[in-house]
């Protein structure tokens, strides 16, 4: 029993960074209507931004941090600015091949600039493990938890009870009709942008202080993961990503502890294929009805 709840606990660990990261993929296709495959290198270039600014530049953990996240917030407007603002009347096929080709690009700076080398990482989180009846949470398991807890709930309140909120609700629903009203779309669209890469800053510091190593591709499998989250969840809806990021830590630990460690990622993909044939929309996604 205490290895099972180590296990889950493990599993929430890996989901709430999967969730995180998926919310930025979900965020982007409710309002923006286009997947952004460059986005799990942001995580990358946030593990490289941390890594930098603390072990290069000795800078304190709490400036540290914050200088990453406003990093990844203008580089994910960047971006939107550069390739997809373009491409808004675009066809789905050239933005999606636009979207991989950032992804690329953003890997090959990065190998450019730190070498195909793996670089140690120094876990900026000290926290002691703590031992409850038995079951052993490390330090990491629990800051990642809470800060995951915290981004979900400030992302929840940000959307249900601002103006901003409201804003990327109706740009979601119509975006024709919302700008009609008045609503700034461009705005709101790097606003998306922003608050998503902002949230793939805070995964790629969790998933760096965990595994300790910092490398080019550090971010696409992870990014890979997220998607499926998203998928599983329902493309669209945030709650669903952060159930579908959650269910995705836990299978993929379970698997690896009590199945096998190499199919543990088949197995993963196994569940998102099951769950679109009962429910091709996702477990929280709505279908659309769309007039031709």
């Amino acid at each position: 029993m205490v290895s099972i709840i180590e296990q889950l606990i493990n599993g929430l660990r890996s989901g709430s960074i999967y969730a995180l990261i998926a919310l930025g993929y979900t965020m982007v296709y409710g309002i923006a209507k286009m997947i952004n495959f460059a986005h799990g290198d942001i995580i990358m270039v946030g593990a490289y931004t941390l890594y930098v600014t603390t072990a290069g530049l000795n800078m304190p953990v709490i400036p540290a941090v914050l200088l990453t996240i406003v990093v990844c917030a203008v580089l994910g407007i960047t971006i939107e600015k550069v390739a997809y603002k373009p491409l808004r009347k675009a066809p789905a096929l050239a933005v999606l091949i636009t979207a991989i080709g950032m992804s690329f690009l953003l890997q090959s700076i990065a190998l450019l600039i730190f070498n195909a080398n793996p670089i140690t990482f120094q876990s900026i989180i000290k926290i002691k493990s703590v031992n409850i009846g038995g079951v052993t949470i490390s330090g990491v398991t629990i800051v990642t938890l809470v800060v995951t807890l915290i981004c979900m709930v400030a992302l929840t309140l940000f959307i249900t009870k601002t103006k901003a909120g409201s804003a990327m609700r109706a740009v979601s629903e119509d975006r024709a009709a919302a700008e009609l009203m008045g609503v700034n779309v461009n705005k709101t669209i790097s606003m998306t942008f922003a608050i998503g890469s902002a949230l793939a800053a805070v995964a790629g510091i969790m998933f760096v202080c965990q595994y300790q190593s910092i490398k080019p591709t550090l971010g696409a499998l992870p990014g890979i993961k997220a998607f499926v989250a998203a998928v599983l969840g329902g493309i669209g809806s945030v709650p669903g990503a952060m159930i579908g990021g959650m269910l995705l830590g836990i299978i993929e630990s379970v698997s690896k502890a009590y199945i096998s460690t190499e199919l543990a990622d088949a197995i993963v993909f196994g569940v998102l294929v099951l769950v679109l044939l009962v429910k091709p929309s996702g477990l929280l996604g709505k279908n659309r009805i769309e007039k031709v």
